[in-house]
Parts: structure tokens; sequence; C-alpha cells
């Protein structure tokens, strides 16, 4: 789950000597544990072992990818990517399901891994109970794959959750689970339990023996990799010094988890170390200071609004409000705690929420109110025994009831209220073992007392007032004091440790033979990168001849590739002494070549000759050299080509230059192959760059046919239901515009209306029965032409059906429709149309048309398919009355809103003479409202309005 620096160094040094499986297990234990230290690092070897999980069985690979999942999951996480953090843990989990039959152990073990990021990615949210399930179903995953690190991390984390909720529910839920000798556990383990010990002392308010507990913990999260978890111990250190009155110490942990969130970019680490710094700064009384901080860190726990360092944030908030006089921001603040006290299900937020908010209410002379909520703060302590706030809530109990006149509280035995709830708050302060009396409280006492004439009694706990504050004084120096004992042995024990821990160090470095420096590893490492970072074959060519020269001895530097047959090398790259090599080919069965002979063994050869000896197999025109190494360049188990170095120096190459070879030979080999990979992944991507895009032409030119009548050309009834609901928003948004704000002349001028016409040829049936449908077709092809000259190009003109059009005329004054409808009916009426034989026929056309909104006071009233039908009932009276005409429906001032659909499609004759509806018409005979109209088939609402 978690590793120590120490066994990453050692797999670091490792990676460049190994290949194939062995390597696959470094690159994928490297990439797990550098996700918190380094995850940019880990999303990078995890890129890496990719090629390399063919060499498993399948079940394996679920395993190992469940595993990258989570690799991606938890940076996400720390991020605050909530939703990309759940989708790789879920990812995994289906993962770790597909192969739990067959791998058990490391399955369930993954699942449990998945699980716990789950669990704080539910935290995270506020979503407390989502969290603790899914640390349960962790630690059931846990024991499955009898893991006792990882069941004694989880139970500790569950603890600790735990104990936020309910303290001392908490203690006696996990009381004797863990074993007070923490050297008996192994340091991760360990790590984690201190950090419970640690948690339930601070809730017992025992913050000597929590820092000490914590220390450790926040140690051992430092050596293992977790830094977010170092970051939160490092502010509840702060936290335990800052109540001891250490503020100096307070404020160098505070900056120890600063240091290390702000590199790191996540938010709630980063919100999380403001915010208890600003409480700090607040309590040292620097306000500016701490109002400040405060605001930036709830600005940077935003987007984490759910989690408890948002809650807490929330509290400081309170408290500085109360101290700067700003009750009603106080309010608020404890208003919103409230909420998500409630919402976590944690205790101490519940009680000093209510509390804050009666404080608050008080100041606001909202005195009834401030006592149901100081009542409410003091049930919730004494229900969870909780002394410290039961104190608290007394004490605001007496404030407002000093500050407003209000009834009793019932079984009073004291003179007033005032002092019967300071008499409770200092009984129970009695009942506190080692509590000290504040003097504050015993001052109230004191001039509650002297107020009623009680000059003697008040005189008396004056006296204990001033003794108590010599104790408190005595006690902030012991305080500091063993803020400063507790510091002190720390330090020294993480002195201690880091000695101990660099003297296994040097152990190990002497057990590495082949690990001389590490600096040497380190400058591999980045010549590493640098390689595998190129995609192009002849820049790999480069990194690695710039590489060879300026590490070894070279006099001679060449690159052989095998063939796509398998059956040759080819030299694609060579220099020796400055100049470019021949491109030469070797039988790959050539017995009497050693890069044949390398390419068949899969392994190093050295060849050491004497000054006296000759090269073997020397090629034409190059230089008799006396060292030679050869190295197979390979990936997993696939051999690309061989390598080659030589110097005319005898024995130039040691252990040492040996493993420096073979590990730029590891790099080329994966640099290569990344390379091959690119070049084919681009031609393909090239290739289907250009079936997109004819795919994408076909669907354009499919979907402008889909669109378009195929006769006349015009947009057809799929294109207006697609786009007519635009123009109604817009159309209603002009409208709306005067619901928000006092209308200029420029908005009163704007065209805003949307005008529907249904325009259709008189008697075109006959055409067809006499003259053909071709004549027809033509007629109609000519229409398109008259409607396209009378309307404008941003207006849509629709073939509705037959010999119908529909024209929607956008973003127009509704006074204009009657000209354009009458140059319409003239368009048709005054130019005859031309048939394919030549014969010249007359037409007329009936046009109806509605405005919309239909009434202008209430835009909303109608539909926009409503105001269709009441176009067409227009293009029907136009018919019934005489034709070569048109004929449109108005609202009136006396237009009732409730049903006039129904009333002007069922009974037009009625609305027409109550004046609710104004017609007006070209036709100058009377108008024929009444008779059959067939449906256009958009509103279903003529029953209901």
């Amino acid at each position: 789950m978690f590793a120590l620096d120490d066994e990453l160094s050692r797999w670091d040094a490792a990676l460049p000597l190994v290949q194939g499986s062995e390597r696959l297990k470094l690159l994928m234990a490297l990439a797990w544990h550098l996700r918190q230290r380094d995850p940019a690092r880990a999303q990078q070897l995890s890129a890496e072992l990719v090629p390399l999980l063919s060499l498993l069985a399948p079940d394996a690979v679920m395993v190992q990818r469940a595993r990258l999942h989570l690799i991606s999951a938890e940076p996400a996480w720390l991020r605050g990517e909530l939703d990309m953090a759940h989708y790789h843990a879920e990812q995994a989990l289906l993962l770790c399901e597909q192969a739990a039959d067959t791998l058990p152990a490391s399955a369930a073990a993954c699942r449990a891994d998945a699980c716990w990021i789950m669990a704080w990615a539910c935290n995270d949210r506020g979503l407390s109970v989502e969290g603790d399930n899914w640390l349960r179903q962790a630690a059931a995953a846990a024991r499955v794959a009898a893991d006792p690190v990882r069941i004694d991390i989880i139970d500790a984390a569950s603890g600790i959750c735990d104990a936020f909720g309910d303290g001392r529910a908490a203690q006696q839920r996990w009381n004797g689970r863990f074993s007070n000798d923490l050297d008996r556990l192994p340091p991760i383990a360990a790590g984690w339990v201190s950090d419970f010990f640690g948690t339930c002392a601070f809730q017992r308010s025992e913050y000597g023996r929590a820092i000490g507990h914590l220390m450790l913990s926040f140690e051992t999260a430092l050596a293992t990799g977790q830094i977010r978890r170092a970051i939160i111990v490092a502010t509840n250190i702060g936290n335990g010094f800052t109540s001891l009155n250490a503020h100096e110490a307070a404020l160098d942990w505070m900056q120890r988890g600063l240091d290390l969130a702000r590199p790191s970019g996540w938010p709630l680490s980063i919100g999380m170390c403001l915010m208890q710094t600003a409480e700090t700064l607040r309590q040292l009384g620097q306000r500016e200071a701490a109002q400040s901080l405060l605001r930036e860190a709830l600005t940077t726990l935003a987007p984490l609004s759910g989690s408890r360092a948002y809650a807490v944030a929330l509290e400081y908030q309170g408290d500085l409000a109360l101290d700067l006089g700003n009750h009603a921001a106080a309010l608020d603040s404890f208003t919103r705690l409230a909420v998500r006290g409630d919402a976590l299900r944690q205790n101490d937020f519940q009680s000093s929420a209510r509390r804050g908010q009666a404080h608050a209410l008080s100041h606001l002379a909202r005195a009834d109110d401030a006592l149901t909520a100081a009542q409410a703060a003091l049930a919730l302590a004494r229900e969870h025994g909780d002394a410290s706030s039961q104190i608290a809530a007394l004490n605001v109990l007496a404030d407002i009831h000093a500050r407003h006149d209000l009834p009793v509280p019932e079984l009073m035995v004291a003179p007033n209220a005032v002092l019967h709830y300071l008499q409770l708050a200092l009984e129970i302060a009695a009942t506190i073992d080692g509590y000290t009396v504040p003097g504050t409280l015993l001052d109230a006492a004191a001039r509650e007392y002297a107020a009623i004439g009680d000059y003697e009694r008040a005189y008396n706990i004056a006296l204990r007032a001033n003794t108590a504050r010599d104790q408190t004084h005595s006690k902030e120096a012991t305080n500091r004091a063993i803020a400063m004992q507790v510091q002190y042995q720390t330090e020294r024990a993480q002195t201690e440790g880091e000695h101990h821990r660099q003297l296994a160090a040097a152990e190990a470095q002497r057990a590495e033979v082949l690990q001389q420096t590490s600096a040497t590893l380190e400058h591999l490492s980045a010549i590493g990168q640098e390689i595998t970072a190129h995609l192009d074959v002849a820049a790999v060519f480069r990194a690695l001849d710039r590489h060879v020269h300026g590490l070894l001895d070279a006099t001679h530097f060449s690159i052989f590739l095998l063939q796509p047959d398998g059956e040759s090398l080819v030299c694609e790259f060579g220099i020796e002494a400055g100049k470019p090599l021949p491109r030469v080919r070797i039988d790959a069965a050539d017995p009497n070549a050693n890069t044949a002979r390398c390419l068949r063994e899969r392994r190093e050869i050295l060849v050491e000759l004497d000054e006296e000896g000759t090269t073997p197999n020397l090629i034409p025109g190059t230089l008799p050299t006396l060292s030679l190494l050869f190295a197979p360049l390979r990936v997993g188990e696939r051999v690309l080509g061989v390598m080659t170095v030589q110097s005319l120096l005898a024995h130039s190459y040691g252990e040492r230059e040996r493993l420096i070879f073979r590990t730029l030979c590891a790099y080329g080999g994966i640099a290569l192959d990344n390379a091959s990979a690119y070049r084919q992944v681009a031609a393909t991507q090239e290739q289907l760059l250009e079936k997109n895009l004819e795919l994408e032409q076909a669907y354009r030119a499919l979907e402008e046919v889909s669109l378009t009548d195929q006769l006349t050309g015009l947009r057809n009834r799929r294109f207006f239901l697609q786009n007519v609901d635009a123009d109604v928003a817009m159309s209603l948004r002009g409208y709306d515009a005067g619901l928000h704000r006092e209308l200029n002349e420029r908005d009163l001028l704007a065209a805003k209306d949307l005008v529907f016409f249904m325009v259709d040829l008189d008697h075109f049936k006959e055409v067809n029965d006499r003259y053909g449908h071709a004549a027809g077709d033509s007629i109609l092809v000519q229409m398109q032409e008259r409607l396209r000259e009378v309307f404008r190009e941003s207006d849509y003109v629709i073939r509705w059906g037959g010999e119908e059009f529909l024209v929607l005329a956008r973003a127009t004054h509704r006074d204009e429709a009657p000209g354009v409808a009458e140059r319409m009916r003239r368009a048709v009426a005054e130019r005859d149309f031309e048939l394919p034989d030549g014969v010249r026929l007359s037409k007329t056309c009936s046009i109806g048309f509605a405005c919309f909104p239909f009434l202008p006071e209430q835009p909303r009233l109608l539909s926009w398919s409503q105001v269709v039908e009441l176009a067409d009932q227009g293009l029907y009276i136009a018919k019934r009355s005489g034709r070569n005409g048109w004929a449109a429906l108005y609202s009136t001032e006396a237009t009732r809103a409730d049903g006039v659909f129904a009333r002007v499609m069922q009974q037009l004759d009625h609305a027409v003479a109550d004046g609710e509806v104004r017609l007006v018409s070209n036709l100058t005979g009377p108008l024929v409202l009444a008779g059959e109209r067939r449906r256009i088939g958009l509103s279903s609402d003529l029953e209901t309005n």
C-alpha cells in the first residue's frame, strides 16, 4: 500500500539493469509508490510498462490494469477532481472483480486500495456515511488478501473517522484493537495507529500526548510517500501547539504543512494549512492577517465545500467574525456550519455551530432565537458528555440573559437567570479533573453577585478569580514547557531516526556492487528520460550517439537493426572517429560476426584484444579496435537489433562502463520501439482522418438532403421543427427584458415578433388533373421563386406539404405582416405561371398568418404551435371567403387569457363579436368564419386551453 523512501531508491537503482518481466515488476512498484511523491513520473512509468503487460497471463493483466487505474485515480482525488477519481476507482473495481476467482489475494489487495480511494473521495464530498461504508469494504478486502499491514492501516483510518464523529464511542469501539507497543508493528502501520492514538488524545484534550503520537505519524507519512497525510498531520500538530499556547511552534508546523502543500497544488491540503494558520493568528490577536488567510482558504476549499476541512474553516470564520463584532457574518458562518455538521454527523461541529449562532443572535437583538440555539448547543454537549462545550454553552446562556429580559429557566434556585447558568457552569467545571476555572467565568459571577447586593460573596469569588488567573498563567507556562519538551524529544528522535536511515542506506549502497555512484545513476535516469521522449528514429540515433561518446571511450559506435524478414541486420547508424560508416548488411546466421551472435544469443558480448591481436571480421574501411562491446536492443522478449561500442584502447570497458552501455541499450530499445509504433500510429491516424473527412462530408450531404424538399429546394418540415424553438426563445428574451429593467426607445423599436404565414395555392388540384403532375411540379418550383422574392433571406420558407407553404418571418414587427401578405398575394396573382410545354396559367393563392406572441402582455400564453394553428385558421377564413386573399387573427386589449385558444379555434364568431379577437384581411366581402378546417398536426391543446 505504501513503501519507504529507501525501498524506492533501491528499485530506481535496479531499474536500468533489468529487462522483461522483472522490469515490469519494478516499473509497476515505482509507478504505484510515486503516485503522491511524483504523480507526473508515476504516469510516465505507467505508460512505459503498458507494452510489457503482454508478458503476463490474462488475469494478471487485469489486476495490473486495475492498479494503473488507481495510479490515475489517486492524483485526481488529490487535485479535487472527484468525478475523475471515482471513474478510475470504479474501473479498477470492475477489473478486480473479473480476476478475483483466479488471483484472489492480489485482486483483493487491489480492491482494498480502490475502496480506500473511494472512501476518501466520498469524505471530501462530505458523504461521510458512504465514506465509512467504503472503508468497511476496504477492510473486508484486506482481510481476504490476508495483508496485516493493510488491515491495520484501514482499521486505524476507520478509527480516526469514528473519533471525529463521536470520540467517546470511537474509543469504546476500537478499545483493545491496537497495541500500545508500536515498535512491534511495521513502520507504515505504526504511523497510522499512532495517528489514531493522537486523534483520540486530542479529543480528550491531552494535547501533549496527542502531539507526541502525531509527530511519529508525520515522520512515517513523509518517509512512505503519503504527502497528503503528512500535510494533514502537520496542521493537526500545529493545532495542538496552539491549544498549549505555544504559538511559535504552532506556526512552525503550519509552515511545514504549507511547504508540502503549495508545490502539490492540491486544494484541500492548501486550504487546510491556510485556515489552521489563520486560526493561530486569530488567537494571537492578528485579526487582519487571519482574515486574509481565511478568505484565501475558503476560496481554495470552495470546490470541496462538503468536506470536513471546509466545515472547520466555517467555524474559524464565525469565531473571527465574532471577534471583529460582525455578528451578521458570524451568524451566516455558524448557520452554514450547522448544516455541514448535521450532514457530516460530527458532534464537535453540531455543538459549536449552535453555540456560535446563539452568541451572534444575542448581539443581533434576536433574544428568543439566541436562547433556542444556546439551549440546543447545551443539549448536544450534554448528550455527548462534552464538559468543555457545556461550559461554553452555559456561558453564552448567561450572556444572553444578561443582555435581554427573558423568562427565567425552570427549577431556578439562584437569584437570577444569569447566576443560574454561571453556577451550573461552575458546578460542571468542578467535576473536570485538573481543570482550572477560567478567571473570566468567575469575574462574571462576581459582577452578578455585586449587582444584587451580595458584596461578600462577590468579593470571595473575585479573590478566586485572581487565584485562577495566577494558576492559569502558571498553567500556560507549564503548557509551553510541555510543548517545548515534546518538540525537543521528537526532534531528537527524528535526528536519531535519520542517523539510522543513513546507516542503513550506506549498508545497502555497499551491498550494491554495480551501483558505484548515485550521481551516475541519476545521470543515466535523466538520459533515459531524454532518449525515450523522442519519437523520431533519427533523433533517437543522435541522442544515443551523443551520450555514448559523452560517457564512454567510443572510437566506434554503431546501431544495427533487425530487418522485417528476421534474416539480416543492417547498420542504420554508425560513427567512427567522427565519420559516418557505410550501411552494411550482416546475415543473422553469420557464425563469425559478433553482431549476429549477440542477436542470436540475446546477451551482451565483450571482446578484449591485446595490441598484437587482430580485430575479427573487421569491416573494410574501419579501424582495428581492441575493446569491443555488443549488447542487444531488447523490449521485453523482443530483440530489435544490436548496439556496439568499440575503442582503440585495450580493456576500456569495465563493470561500470558495461552497466552504462547496458542501460543506454535498454533506453534505446524502448525509444526505437516507441518511434516505430508512433510511425505506424501516425500512418493509421492519417488514414482515419481521411476516412473521417469523407464520412463527415457524406453526413453533411445526407443531413442537407434530410432538411431540404427535393422538388423545390426549400427547407422542409424537419428543418423547421429543429430550428423554431431557438427563434421562439430569442423572441421571449426580448419580451422578458421589460420585466427586469425599464425599456428604452431602442428596446421599444427592436424587432422581436415572429410571424407565421400559411400560403396555399388556390385550386391546385385542377392543374394536376388537367395538365398532369409534371405541370403541377413546375408551378410549385416557380412558387418557391416568388416566395423567395417576397420574404427575406433570414426568414424560413418551408414546403409544408403538397401546394401549402409555411413561412416564419423572424425578428420582425407584427404591424408589418399585412403588407408582406399583400405583396405575396400579388406576386402570385399578377404574374402567370409557365408550364413545361409553354402554356401560361394564371393562379392565385390564399394566405393566413398569426403573430407570436399572440398576446404580447403574456408572451408565454400560447405556444408557437398554437400560433401556427391560428395562422391556419386565418388561411381557411380566406379560402372560405372567396380566395385570392389573406386573413389574420390579432389579440386585442379585451382578450381574456384564460381558455383563449379553445375559444378562438372553436367559437371564433363569439370571440370576434366579444372583441377578444380582431380579424384583419384584404377581402372586402363578408368573412366566413365557420366551416370545416383540417388539422395540421401541431397543437394538441384544443381541449385544455
